[in-house]
């Protein structure tokens, strides 16, 4: 089915399915360690970008990246826990508890039955893994951390939260690389909709910035090496862009069932009505020609919120600042969305936190939430250099004020995953 079939097809079922509202948000990121000094870089539009911290990145091509900056993790968890867990916990739990202590809401025995967790992540504990890794080359295999799974295993990322937190319903992690926090969000809300619970923790988390896996994607040739001026380097839909830039952190949302909401009065913040997803099955790593399989994501969340193309004001992109995958995000938002697509606003956070890979999903979905609130249009910073192939409105620069009903946030992953989410002000 055609992306326009998809559309036309779409039924809107909100009034025989449990709706699912966000009531609370929080977020880890290079812009700051909780939402308010996140959101304010982005209204600024300041760039999180800097030099390589965590380690010598000397002997890459590429020497800058998105870092979380000052994190103290003993400020959620004690020392010891916080030892034998890794970064990518640290930043999900701090998310986790910002989002829940947002919502108002307190799990307690009486209802952690019903509040369920899904966070993912695309890379997981990938530092301590090559930390012990180097441990057992050079002690041997007797001084490897017993904590090392634990650490390294993505799923440990909802468990431990689960386990802080005291929440007992549905927890999994989604894996999906750069889709990862989108489709837990979205796979979080369906969970929500079949009455499986009546509040989700959910979005993705990132600890990535280390040396083998920048070693990877240097090679591949799909980093950013403007190390001589690292704030300018992630330029989506620039005619000059030359790769993303890695970055990290975390972005969750409490999601939650609207009259379980109403009935405790808590902050509702915005609803999520759509959500889609396909797979290119073209390539690893090339998103499919035309954007046919994102264009199919965008149709399918369109259809499931009962949307016309024409209803959505705003889309926060996937666009990471590569050549093939801005263009082709482009071409598939035109299919979507027709004449309407030189209407819309269009705009990737990424210009200014880098790419999160597995908690982009959840970062910029509480970007669009804060959108419609606001009443904002985050700006794509850098677009200096019109690409003839990218000629959308994507706010250039700096940001502005608009009139929101309805936003989009895309999520795209290697693999040829396609996620769409679609984010509305609550209707009676």
């Amino acid at each position: 089915m055609s992306a326009e079939a998809e559309v036309q097809a779409g039924v809107n079922d909100s009034e025989t399915r449990r709706r699912v509202v966000v009531t609370g948000m929080g977020c880890v990121s290079p812009l700051g360690n909780d939402l308010d000094s996140t959101w304010e870089g982005i209204r600024e539009g300041r760039s999180g970008i800097g030099p390589v911290t965590h380690f010598d990145a000397s002997r890459l091509p590429t020497h800058f990246a998105g870092e979380v900056k000052d994190f103290d993790p003993t400020s959620v968890i004690d020392r010891k826990t916080a030892k034998r867990t890794d970064r990518f916990q640290h930043y999900a739990l701090a998310a986790s508890i910002e989002a829940l202590r947002r919502s108002g809401l307190e799990i307690t025995a009486g209802n952690a039955e019903r509040v369920g967790v899904v966070i993912g992540s695309g890379i997981g504990g990938i530092e301590s893994l090559t930390e012990e890794i180097d441990v057992l080359r050079d002690k041997g295999p007797s001084r490897v951390s017993p904590f090392l799974i634990t650490m390294m295993v993505i799923d440990l990322a909802p468990g431990f939260v689960s386990i802080e937190l005291g929440a007992k319903g549905p927890n999994f992690a989604t894996v999906s690389a750069c889709a990862t926090g989108a489709h837990a969000i979205g796979e979080a809300s369906s969970i929500i909709r079949r009455g499986q619970a009546d509040v989700m923790i959910a979005g993705g988390t990132e600890a990535g910035v280390v040396e083998v896996g920048m070693a990877s994607f240097c090679n591949m040739r799909a980093l950013s090496r403007r190390n001589d001026a690292p704030q300018q380097a992630s330029r989506p839909f620039d005619a000059e862009r030359d790769g993303f830039v890695l970055a990290e952190g975390a972005g969750i949302l409490v999601l939650e069932e609207l009259e379980h909401a109403r009935r405790r009065s808590a902050p509702i913040l915005a609803e999520l009505v759509g959500y889609g997803q396909t797979a290119d099955a073209h390539h690893m790593t090339e998103p499919a020609p035309g954007g046919e399989g994102a264009a199919r994501a965008m149709a399918m969340a369109l259809a499931n919120a009962g949307l016309r193309p024409d209803e959505i004001q705003y889309i926060n992109a996937h666009a990471t600042s590569t050549q093939v995958g801005d263009s082709r995000e482009t071409e598939a938002i035109k299919s979507v969305f027709g004449k309407h697509a030189y209407k819309l606003a269009v705009s990737s956070t990424k210009s200014m936190t880098g790419h999160l890979v597995g908690a982009a999903g959840g970062l910029e979905s509480i970007f669009c939430v804060k959108s419609l609130c606001e009443g904002f249009l985050p700006p794509t910073i850098n677009l200096e250099h019109p690409d003839p192939e990218c000629d959308l409105d994507y706010v250039p620069n700096e940001g502005r004020t608009a009139r929101l009903d309805a936003v989009m946030n895309n999520g795209y992953g290697f693999g040829g995953h396609n996620v769409s989410l679609v984010f509305q002000f609550v209707r009676q």
